[in-house]
């Protein structure tokens, strides 16, 4: 079906859906060089104004790619809650973009609209919301989930404490982590990335973390971001595993280039399931999934079917929120400068994610980062991070430094925790902040700044728990 409008005499024709919401698009270097962006402003404001006035009934009805060749549209489908949607098929997109923001629209209406809302109509009302619109969209929903702790509470900021180590060493593993747990950072994860593929290194460092963590009863949850196999594999040999990771992406094919499958998915989260359920564990909750996405992870694959990266990012989030996950975050400047070019791409991608995300019923957090060959810089970093803060984002990254010497990134530090919370006066997890200041780490919600006793516990924990595990000889 073609769309058309006319703009100042200028005319202007979309052969389909597809077309009208690549164009619609904000400028993205990985649309550009897929060759389907906008080729001038005038071209991307008629695609908006002709965007606005579809029926979001129109958008269930014409998928962008067919369920029958395409494993993840089949589910996104098949878990649309049909009979909520009616609320909104009368729409147009612009109507539900007034709907969304209009100040008498909170929390409670949205939250009963999570699985009525497909993820292109997520997609398309993005593109139509200024930087502003998607914040104070966003900052109207929460999504609050639980495993070894509770996050997603308003008020609360988690944080990823992410340890990484360029050969593994448990020992350097471990200091990053009590380094970061000094400055209250761990309580959505602690997470680390291997830099070996193994089973016996990523059991080596479940093991060492679990250690940490029921030393010092921390409550928070471990997780070693190796792929969905060989987290199974440790878990298959006994390393406790208290999330189970994965990189995901909105289209089976790219899905495929991940070497995953919806089934592999399902099965992955019943065997942790399973495993939860044998462990002496206090679990207040069963959300065991962790997922990380990115705009432009299918054009990469040459898995895009023609469509843009935004709308890929939104089918994401809907396969996601099938598996009830824990935490969900957009990896927004890692994938590169091919995808995201610059600091104005980088802070739409950021915001656009973190919207649909939450929109759509998700626990949503970022990865607020840049590649080095990026056109952008720490206070880019900077100016998301307030944003998102802003928008109710649920948690960021913690890395010693901010600089990633593994990943070779940039991201956020846990001064950067320190800073957004006092500003915006948000607290770690609730059970995550009692564990702070009854260990004396914390006091009156705020870090200690002298060498207390918990301090040198904690440090010299380190030594004994990776000669209890034989960690040297494992790694």
């Amino acid at each position: 079906m073609a769309y058309a409008t006319t703009i100042r005499s200028e005319r202007f024709v979309f052969a389909d859906l597809r077309e009208v919401l690549a164009k619609a698009n904000e400028d993205k270097s990985g649309d550009r060089l897929a060759g389907i962006a906008a080729r001038s402003e005038q071209e991307r404001v008629a695609a908006k104004w002709v965007l606005a006035d579809i029926p979001v009934s129109d958008i269930l009805a014409q998928p962008l790619i067919d369920p029958d060749q395409d494993a993840v549209s089949h589910l996104l489908l098949d878990s649309l809650d049909h009979t909520a949607f009616q609320e909104l098929a009368h729409l147009t997109v612009g109507e539900f973009r007034e709907y969304l923001l209009d100040e008498a629209i909170g929390q409670e209406e949205l939250g009963r609209l999570h699985w009525a809302i497909p993820p292109e109509v997520a997609a398309a009302v993005a593109k139509l919301m200024s930087n502003k619109d998607l914040v104070l969209a966003a900052a109207k929903i929460r999504t609050v989930t639980r495993c070894r702790n509770t996050m997603g509470q308003a008020g609360v900021l988690g944080i990823r404490l992410q340890p990484n180590h360029p050969s593994d060493d448990l020992g350097g593993i471990l200091l990053s982590a009590v380094d970061g747990l000094l400055f209250g950072c761990g309580d959505a994860v602690i997470g680390v990335n291997p830099a070996t593929e193994s089973v016996e290194s990523v059991s080596a460092i479940l093991h060492g973390l679990d250690r940490l963590i029921e030393t010092y009863q921390i409550p928070t949850q471990a997780c070693c971001l190796a792929h969905i196999s060989t987290q199974l594999a440790s878990l298959e040999i006994g390393a406790p595993v208290d999330l189970l990771f994965q990189s995901i992406a909105g289209t089976e094919a790219a899905n495929a280039s991940f070497g995953i499958t919806l089934e592999l998915l399902r099965e992955g989260r019943q065997r942790v399931l399973e495993q939860h359920r044998g462990r002496e564990v206090e679990w207040v909750g069963n959300n065991v999934m962790y997922f990380e996405t990115g705009q432009g992870s299918a054009l990469s694959a040459d898995a895009h079917h023609g469509v843009d990266q935004l709308s890929l990012e939104a089918r994401t989030y809907g396969l996601a929120r099938v598996f009830e996950p824990f935490l969900v975050n957009s990896v927004v400047g890692f994938i590169g400068p091919e995808y995201l070019a610059d600091e104005r791409q980088i802070v739409r991608a950021g915001l656009e994610d973190h919207f649909m995300g939450k929109l759509l019923g998700l626990p949503m957090g970022c990865d607020v980062c840049y590649t080095n060959h990026a056109d952008a810089d720490q206070n880019s970093a900077d100016n998301l991070l307030l944003l998102l803060a802003a928008a109710g984002c649920n948690y960021f990254m913690g890395v010693p430094g901010a600089d990633d010497i593994m990943l070779n990134y940039q991201s956020t530090s846990f001064h950067d925790a320190l800073g957004v919370r006092r500003l915006f006066q948000l607290s770690p997890a609730p059970e995550f902040l009692a564990w702070l200041e009854r260990t004396g780490i914390f006091l009156h919600g705020q870090p200690v700044q002298t060498d207390s006793p918990i301090r040198r516990q904690l440090v010299h924990s380190v030594r004994a728990i990776e000669d209890g595990l034989g960690a040297r000889g494992a790694l």
